[in-house]
């Protein structure tokens, strides 16, 4: 740990610093949800909607492990402020964007510092503190998170209805501000033994050639059939390259992704649990507001107030979880059980309907949130106190 000989202030102050950054990343995660449609119909933009959303999750995705493995060599500090003082740049760009293909360029390179944040932030919560905390710890993090959940839809309808769509993006630089002076103050910076020769670039090509044309292969698919030449096409090239990558990271020294860990099971089911459950929490939060706003007729703003119970859902059972976890000796089955409770709210949410009434949409979100609540902090934690120190980024 690193926060052997720091002071408690020094400890509290390097934890809200990294909080403030969880909260910029997942603030833009939600605020923007709600302001889609009113961008798409300013800008012209309805047949690329999908790539407004899509160009970050490329990005952010293909970073995310990137960033983690660097963070384990070099340390964490120097990619957290160079993640946030881009992540604000980016935004602010955002905001400034002329045009449907200005802005999927600008949340492209908005996601490079985005999985750069997302990668670091939770890793800190290894770094700062004990087994024994990180339980609770995880927990305030989700609480973050879900507090951000909580504000984003609201807000950002609030800002698109009165200000215009553009300042959901510029909403960032404050708190960016804020976030990058707390962490330069709080957070220190442990010097590393590596060099750029430890940095696995081939690692990181093949990778990348994957996981690009696998979400662009996705994405296109509301316009081309799976088996038109497009799509077939990406996902051959996808495959080709993922199994490059398996072969490139089974041979260097320093691999983006040591594959012996998959051999550990609470490693892997992680890993599993956390791909399903960012289909319930970014796929409500994406394409709720239109059903809100294009099925039922109703504003941004209030769409976005629609959604915060199933916020509150998530951050209630995320605080919960965390401190259960101390007192809980079988707790892996809290995460069944948040898993089957998303389930059932994605699949209450599967039967909307335009003529179903919006307090049965807002009830099944709820679901949804509890159950994503429950898994977060749970496996973030397991995972963490499964795998040694030198794998934090990986995880």
């Amino acid at each position: 740990m690193i926060t052997q000989g720091l002071s408690r202030r020094r400890v509290i102050l390097a934890t809200a610093g990294t909080m403030l950054a969880l909260l910029l990343a997942a603030l833009d995660q939600t605020i923007v949800g709600t302001a889609i449609p009113r961008i798409v119909a300013d800008l012209n933009g309805l047949d690329r909607l999908a790539w407004v959303t899509t160009a970050y999750l490329v990005t952010s995705t293909t970073m995310t492990p990137i960033a983690g493995k660097l963070g384990d060599l070099f340390g964490r500090k120097p990619f957290l402020l160079a993640g946030m003082i881009g992540f604000v740049v980016a935004s602010a760009f955002c905001g400034l964007a002329q045009d449907m293909t200005q802005l999927i360029v600008f949340r492209g390179i908005q996601g490079i510092f985005g999985g750069v944040l997302f990668a670091t932030v939770f890793t800190v919560i290894g770094d700062l503190f004990p087994p024994s905390q990180r339980g609770r710890t995880a927990g305030l993090f989700g609480a973050v998170f879900g507090l951000s959940s909580i504000v984003g839809p609201t807000a950002g309808g609030f800002i698109t209805d009165h200000f215009g769509w553009r300042w959901v993006f510029e909403v960032n630089i404050p708190v960016g501000i804020i976030a990058v002076l707390v962490v330069l103050a709080g957070l220190p910076f442990v010097r590393s033994k590596a060099s750029w020769r430890d940095i696995d670039f081939y690692g990181a090509v093949s990778l990348a050639g994957g996981v690009v044309p696998l979400l662009i292969a996705l994405t296109i698919t509301r316009d081309h059939a799976w088996s038109s030449p497009e799509v077939s096409g990406l996902l051959a090239l996808a495959a080709v390259m993922l199994a490059v990558f398996v072969f490139v990271e089974s041979r260097v020294e320093h691999p983006i992704v040591p594959l012996h860990l998959f051999k550990n099971a609470t490693f892997t089911v992680s890993m599993l649990v956390g791909f399903l459950t960012a289909f319930g929490m970014f796929g409500s939060i994406l394409f709720t507001p239109l059903v809100f706003q294009g099925v039922l007729g109703i504003s941004a703003t209030n769409s976005g107030a629609l959604i915060t119970p199933m916020m509150f859902g998530l951050l209630g059972a995320s605080t919960a979880t965390g401190f259960l976890m101390r007192r809980i000796r079988y707790y892996r089955f809290l995460g069944t059980f948040g898993v089957i409770v998303m389930i059932f709210g994605m699949w209450l949410l599967s039967q909307v309907s335009p003529g179903v009434p919006e307090w049965r949409v807002v009830a099944s979100l709820i679901v949804v949130g509890l159950g994503i609540g429950v898994t977060f902090p749970l496996y973030l934690t397991a995972v963490q106190t499964a795998l040694p120190r030198q794998y934090m980024g990986v995880e």
